[in-house]
Order: C-alpha cells, then sequence, then structure tokens
C-alpha cells in the first residue's frame, strides 16, 4: 500500500472517530431542553443563569485534565484500561481530580461573586448561597470522572484513538449530568422546605471531606502536588474566562428573546467547539510526547490532518444542531433552517478557528516550558472554547440581523 492511501487511511480514520465523538454533543442539545423547559428555575436567583456557564465550565476543567492525562498514559502504557487495580499513577490522578473540584469550586465562587458584583447585580451576601450550590452541584459531578474511565478503557481496549474520541464523548454526557444535577441543587436549595437545604449543604460537606482525605494521602507524592501546583495556574486565568461567559449569556438571554431555540442549541454549541480544541490539542500532546511533532509553531504543517478532521467534523454537527434545535422548539421550516444554519456556522468558523489556534498554541508553549501539556492543554481550550463560542454566537446574531 503506497504513503498517499497509508495517509489517506489514516485521516479518514481521525475523522470517523472525531464525527463519532462529537455525534455524543447531541447530549448538549437535551441539556439545552432542559434549560428551555426549566427557565423559571434559572430565574431564581440573579446569578443563576450567569452561574450555569462556569458550572459547565468547572467540570470541563476537571474533565479536561483528567482525559487528557488518561489518553497520554493509556498511550504510554503508565495506566492501565481499567477502573480497578490500576497504577499508582491512576490512584494519584485521580485523588488530585477529586482535590480540584474542591479547589475549582471555591475560586469559581470567589470570582462569581467578585465579578457578578459589578455585572449581576448580586451582593457579596450572595457568597455563601453561590459556594454551597457550587460545591453540592460538582459534587454529583463527581460521577463524570468513573464515567471517564470506563469510557477510556472500552474506546482503548477496541482500537479507537482516545485522544480523539474520550474527552467529546464525556463532555457531551457531563453537559447533561451537570445540567440536571444543577437544576436539582438549585430546586432544592431554593425550596419551601428547609430540608432540601441541608441536603445541599451536606453534599457540599461530603466534597471537602473526599477533598481534605485525597490532600493527605497524597501530599507527599511528587507527581501529585506537581498537577495541583499546575492546574492552580489554569484554574486562576479558567475563573476569569467563565465569568465573561456568564456575562456573554445574559447579554444573549436578552438579545434572543422569544427565539428560545438558541437556548436549545447553546450547550451543545459550547461542548463542540471544546471538542475541536481538545481533538487538536490532545492529539498534538501525545505526538509530542512521543516525537512524532517537533515543539516549534513551524511544524503546525505537519498537524494539519488532525485539525482539518476536527473542524470537518464539526461542520457536520453544527447543521445537525441546526435541524435538532428547530425541530424540538416546533418551527422547523426551510427558511428557517436555512437561516438558523447560516447564524451556527458563522458561529462554527469564528470559534473553531480561535480554539484550533489556541489548543496548538498551548500544548507548544507548556511543552517548550517543560511543563505537562495535559495539565493545561484541555482545560483551558475547553473553558475559553465557552467563552469564544458565547462571543462567536452574540457576533453571528448581529451579522444575520437575527434579532429582527
Amino acid at each position: 500500500m503506497s504513503s498517499s492511501r497509508k495517509s489517506k487511511g489514516r485521516t479518514f480514520k481521525i475523522f470517523k472517530e472525531a464525527l463519532a465523538a462529537y455525534a455524543f454533543d447531541i447530549f448538549g442539545i437535551v441539556a439545552g431542553t432542559i434549560i428551555f423547559f426549566q427557565l423559571d428555575v434559572f430565574s431564581i436567583a440573579p446569578w443563576s443563569v450567569a452561574v450555569y456557564p462556569a458550572i459547565l465550565s468547572a467540570r470541563g476543567i476537571i474533565g479536561g485534565l483528567f482525559s487528557g492525562r488518561l489518553s497520554t498514559a493509556l498511550h504510554l502504557g503508565t495506566i492501565f484500561p481499567r477502573i480497578f487495580k490500576n497504577t499508582k499513577n491512576f490512584r494519584m490522578l485521580f485523588n488530585a481530580v477529586i482535590t480540584l473540584t474542591f479547589e475549582v469550586s471555591v475560586i469559581m465562587s470567589l470570582f462569581s461573586t467578585f465579578f457578578g458584583s459589578f455585572f449581576w447585580g448580586i451582593t457579596l451576601a450572595d457568597f455563601p448561597n453561590i459556594l454551597t450550590v457550587i460545591l453540592a452541584t460538582m459534587t454529583l459531578g463527581l460521577f463524570i470522572a468513573l464515567v471517564t474511565v470506563s469510557v477510556s478503557s472500552i474506546s482503548f481496549k477496541h482500537g479507537l484513538d482516545p485522544d480523539v474520541f474520550l474527552y467529546p464523548a464525556v463532555s457531551a454526557m457531563s453537559d447533561v449530568l451537570m445540567t440536571l444535577s444543577y437544576i436539582f441543587v438549585l430546586s432544592l436549595f431554593f425550596s419551601s422546605n428547609s430540608f432540601g437545604q441541608y441536603v445541599v449543604a451536606l453534599l457540599g460537606l461530603f466534597l471537602i471531606i473526599l477533598a481534605v482525605y485525597s490532600l493527605l494521602r497524597n501530599f507527599r507524592e511528587k507527581e501529585f502536588i506537581k498537577t495541583l501546583k499546575e492546574s492552580f495556574l489554569t484554574l486562576i486565568f479558567v475563573a476569569i474566562t467563565v465569568n465573561i461567559t456568564g456575562t456573554v449569556l445574559n447579554r444573549i438571554s436578552a438579545a434572543v428573546t422569544g427565539k428560545s431555540e438558541v437556548y436549545i442549541v447553546y450547550p451543545a454549541l459550547m461542548a463542540n467547539i471544546g471538542d475541536v480544541g481538545a481533538v487538536v490539542g490532545s492529539t498534538a500532546t501525545t505526538k509530542l510526547a512521543i516525537g512524532l511533532l517537533e515543539a516549534s509553531f513551524s511544524d503546525m504543517k505537519g498537524h494539519l490532518k488532525e485539525i482539518f478532521c476536527a473542524w470537518s467534523a464539526s461542520i457536520i454537527m453544527f447543521i445537525l444542531f441546526a435541524f435538532l434545535s428547530l425541530s424540538i422548539h416546533g418551527t422547523l421550516t426551510q427558511q428557517s433552517f436555512l437561516r438558523f444554519t447560516l447564524l451556527l456556522l458563522i458561529t462554527n468558523v469564528i470559534a473553531a478557528t480561535a480554539i484550533i489556534l489556541i489548543s496548538y498554541a498551548v500544548a507548544i508553549l507548556t511543552f517548550q516550558k517543560g511543563l505537562d501539556p495535559d495539565n493545561f492543554v484541555i482545560p483551558i481550550e475547553s473553558s475559553l472554547a465557552d467563552s469564544i463560542t458565547s462571543i462567536a454566537l452574540l457576533v453571528a446574531l448581529f451579522l444575520v440581523s437575527y434579532m429582527v
């Protein structure tokens, strides 16, 4: 078989796996549909809507770091494709995920309160409520870590590339689970029955106990501490960007009054753009680790195959999102489909271009600095993907005069 035919076969394989992984983003439509039917819950407190992207991004940070480290470790053989009787590296990584979940919950709450005091109409008195709700929601989200391990094990054993398949598949399902968890926690916390508030407080306390236990068990492990130190800088950076997302979402909410199909598709758009960056970034970090890619921007041409596959599969999904959203909303016509598809494709071009460049740049720069790119690439790009997608959607709304 000629090298050109092998190259085409490899390209088509990457495209198929990316498209198969992106298919899970349909769960994002489910998350958006839940929002559409539960808008009254999000109006309970001034910060409810704005904190929602922070919840998704917080889970994305943890899931991105876990997926990136897990997929690279599976390729290197330092972690086995199973949950039980795994390596010491796996145990430390899983405990780091628990500790980081607590850290990101506190950091997100602090930044949301500070940022919200300027833009969302909240006060410092709201901080305990925000912290309690986020801690409880993220506790329920720990279940996603087990899903991640299961998906990575199954996909790796069946010959799929976890760099391409793992994060997109898990992130889409996590959006639904986190949306349901957030609505559940909000409903309990703001219920007239004080029992609901006690349940939410206990969930938050459980996360604190798990985090303290994980820290005490592993604080002497260099790799564990290295993961926490490197990730902490990422968490601070991400905490700022997700609050931008929340503010933009408030603007989008005001701009699309009466056009709820945008709410339905919103989580799927963020998830898919994050997946594009994850595929580009995760494949780059693995190629850097095994020496198939030079740590330079000029060598980006050696990664064009992965970039093309990631982006082209994303375009197909955006067209499907338009169809599904309008169908669920009950406003599907030829004219509405063409108009809404145009809106989403403009969003895709703006957001995907930006996230591809960012993902590749973060992979190269962190590798050059001697850091572990898997601690940075997916967490940074996934959170930036939320902000970038939100901004791109707002720009696209104005460009196609969708609000008229």
